[in-house]
């Protein structure tokens, strides 16, 4: 059970799903979108819904189905509610999620919803078929800053307009979502103002920045990360860490926290998991770029984890950290050049101040970028991929050659 929001402890959304006609999920008060979206197991196909709302009720809403918790279909919509008991029949969806999405409160309370029933019938996995054909993802890294849209200096704003105008299947953070300190407070008064508009639909990773909450040690530079998974909820850990993966079309995603690489258990993790991938194309994340032409320096520290990846035939390495974009041609994990190695992209213009490039660029690195902000995006296939640096106002900048899966 995920929600945009609760009011409290009291009010979480595993309260509208319980059976007990007493208990309720609430939203925080005064904000519009809110949302609850319910994990139904496995793929269903949704022939009806009830929802019985307590008086903080909705007045415009849509109930929505989602094989993968990122691309939406609408299966109905309401108007004119006026609360008491919503029930939506003859409907025909399949997915693994059901979402109720609230667009206009019809009191000046939150949103609050005793029960949500959902009957149809159990059948596909709820995942996206190997043939699903074409999509884009959209990624940044290096977001928001302790400002709002009053600043001039401020540009998460700008390019979260700019991801979603792209309209990708889902978006992937590359950690340092969160500047300077990433409290929940601080999650709260500015990354959820800019790319939190689309939290449902984002996959993220923490970077350093993550670390710099209220459990921080400065003195062995440790964390805990409390901020960033206080904000992103079960979207932080939907396996039970700050790792995990995911499947889309015929594509593998693998999400890392390059703040705990040295944690056997991750590593550990990503060797167990990539053993058990079926798919025949893959892409891993991670906040710190064992490349880089930016001033932070090769992060020697994820070759380890490169070297993994490119034993898997992993094809593509997105990170962030250093503020620019940088693209490399396929290369080993000690940098020789070759047709069999990973695609890195750099792509931390998400939105902080701007970085120097060192006056000489890495071996291997054929577009450098540090003078304007974007966001990647990546256009996929069953078998291929092209990446691009999309900058703010739309003017594509930079496009990889199209590769093919290994």
């Amino acid at each position: 059970m995920t929600t945009s929001s609760v009011e409290s402890s009291s009010y979480d959304g595993a309260k509208a799903v319980d059976g007990n006609a007493t208990t309720r999920w609430a939203s925080v008060e005064g904000l519009d979108p809110q949302w609850i979206r319910i994990d139904l197991g496995t793929g269903a196909t949704v022939s009806r819904v009830v929802l019985k709302w307590e008086a903080a009720y909705a007045k415009k809403y849509r109930v929505e189905i989602s094989a993968d918790g990122s691309a939406w279909t609408t299966l109905a919509t309401e108007a004119a509610g006026n609360g008491g008991t919503d029930e939506f029949t003859g409907l025909s969806g399949t997915g693994r999620y059901l979402r109720i999405y609230g667009t206009a409160r019809a009191t000046s309370y939150g949103y609050s919803l005793f029960e949500a029933e959902v009957y149809g019938t159990a059948g596909s996995t709820g995942n996206p078929n190997p043939g699903s054909g074409a999509f884009s993802v959209v990624a940044a890294g290096d977001i928001a800053g302790d400002c709002g849209t009053a600043s001039s200096t401020c540009n998460h704003f700008a390019t979260a307009t700019l991801a979603q105008s792209l309209n990708p299947a889902f978006y992937m953070t590359l950690g340092d979502n969160q500047y300077d300190d990433a409290h929940l407070s601080d999650f709260k008064n500015y990354y959820d103002k800019s790319w939190g508009k689309f939290k449902d639909k984002t996959y993220p990773i923490p970077g350093n920045h993550e670390k710099y909450d209220s459990n921080y040690d400065e003195s062995s530079d440790t964390g805990d990360e409390k901020g960033y998974r206080d904000y992103f909820g079960s979207r932080a850990t939907p396996q039970g860490k700050m790792w995990y993966s995911y499947d889309y079309g015929n594509w593998h995603f693998i999400a890392l926290n390059s703040n705990q690489f040295q944690n056997s258990e991750q590593m550990n993790w990503l060797t167990a998991d990539l053993a058990a991938n079926t798919k025949q194309c893959t892409v891993a994340y991670f906040h710190e770029p064992l490349f880089t032409s930016g001033e932070h320096g090769n992060q020697l520290k994820s070759k380890p984890v490169w070297t993994k990846l490119q034993a898997a035939g992993v094809e593509l390495v997105l990170s962030g950290h250093d503020h620019h974009y940088e693209r490399f041609n396929p290369q080993t994990a000690d940098g020789t050049a070759s047709a069999t190695g990973i695609v890195e992209i750099i792509g931390g213009l998400g939105g902080r101040d701007l970085r120097d490039l060192n006056d000489t660029p890495q071996k291997n690195s054929v577009k450098r970028i540090n003078d304007r902000y974007g966001v990647v995006q990546i256009d996929f296939t069953d078998t291929t991929f092209t990446t691009k640096f999309v900058a703010v106002g739309g003017q594509v900048v930079d496009t990889s050659p199209t590769y093919t899966c290994h």
